[in-house]
């Protein structure tokens, strides 16, 4: 079996796991917990910040975020297709009281600085409160350009408004910034968050820990995100036993992740020929290639059902929805590399499309 679904699917090792096994624990809710507080202050140093939190996911740390930041009948500026407006179920509206201002997006997955500085309501009662903006990076695959998160950064600070950035898959842009520019993956990350009021972190994700986020800001704020996740049920006990997969993770898997995005340019290239030279699909489909570590594949609709009905059969897992190109009806397949996607599953997936 081949799980190209999402890096979610990962599985701890069996280093990871001797690591949870051994933690330390306490009672986290109490605050001693010494492999949860260890995992906080590691993380908030290595992106500096003041502060971390640990929470059981990376929807509840974007809610407690979103809710620490705004206050009932607050606004947040937000991405139409970011997760925190479009894949958490709303809970900013209906655990959060908040409005989100879903803006479109431009194609690189920035949103215009433009239209960022003319959603920004007015101080009239007839308004709600613009009070955040809200950033995620990355965005379907694409690392959001660090002048751009600059320019976001002072957009805001001159609004006198907070930042918030989804940084579920923050590793995979560091390391993309560190391959194309040089440097160092963790401190690209610091960059990247540097000036930002606070970061959602994903320790599930390409960093391989079976559960848990983070989210990091300053001290004050991060005391005020506690009472958030008590009230939102994320207070958890002996969590060392998560925590200490998180300290693994984030000692050992950041720059692994160079693989996965090098496994993921592979796929791209290989989808790509496939594309081109067969006849069912020439013309048809196209593989988009971000520059981390998801890649898309359009194909038409025509066709779609029977190519995920090969690939389901062969055993290569993935997931699909339904997209609308000009007149033309297709299904993007969305292909995730991680760290139980090798190169020798990439090139099996190949065959079997190539089959087809």
């Amino acid at each position: 079996m081949s799980d190209f679904r999402s890096d979610t699917v990962t599985q701890p090792t069996d280093a990871m796991k001797k690591a949870m096994l051994e933690a330390p624990l306490g009672d986290d809710v109490f605050g001693d917990d010494p492999t949860v507080n260890r995992l906080q202050e590691l993380a908030a140093d290595m992106l500096g910040f003041e502060a971390a939190l640990l929470a059981p996911s990376g929807t509840q740390t974007n809610l407690i975020a979103l809710m620490t930041h705004c206050q009932r009948g607050d606004e947040a500026i937000v991405g139409q297709q970011w997760h925190t407006y479009r894949w958490e179920a709303g809970g900013m509206a209906v655990l959060g009281s908040i409005q989100p201002q879903p803006l479109e997006h431009q194609p690189d997955g920035t949103i215009a600085l433009a239209d960022i500085e003319a959603a920004i309501k007015p101080d009239d009662p007839h308004f709600a409160r613009t009070r955040l903006v809200a950033l995620e990076n990355t965005t379907g695959g694409r690392v959001l350009p660090l002048a751009y998160m600059r320019d976001v950064q002072a957009l805001a600070a001159r609004h006198g408004l907070r930042t918030h950035i989804d940084g579920a898959r923050l590793f995979n842009a560091a390391v993309a910034m560190a391959e194309a520019e040089g440097g160092d993956p963790v401190q690209q990350a610091k960059e990247i968050c540097r000036g930002y009021d606070s970061v959602s972190l994903c320790l599930s994700k390409g960093l391989g820990a079976p559960i848990g986020s983070l989210l990091l800001g300053s001290k004050d704020f991060i005391r005020q995100a506690r009472r958030i996740r008590k009230m939102l049920g994320g207070g958890m006990r002996q969590a060392g036993m998560i925590a200490a997969a998180g300290v693994y993770a984030l000692q050992h898997n950041v720059r692994r992740m160079a693989d996965d995005h090098a496994n993921a340019r592979l796929l791209a290239e290989g989808l790509s020929r496939i594309a081109a030279s067969h006849a069912r699909l020439q013309g048809r489909s196209i593989a988009h290639a971000a520059n981390t570590n998801i890649v898309f594949f359009d194909v038409d609709a025509i066709v779609a059902d029977d190519v995920l009905r090969h690939l389901a059969e062969n055993d290569v897992k993935i997931t699909a929805g339904t997209q609308r190109l000009k007149d033309r009806a297709m299904k993007r397949i969305r292909w995730v590399t991680h760290l139980d996607v090798d190169r020798a599953d990439v090139e099996r997936a190949l065959r079997v499309l190539a089959a087809f």
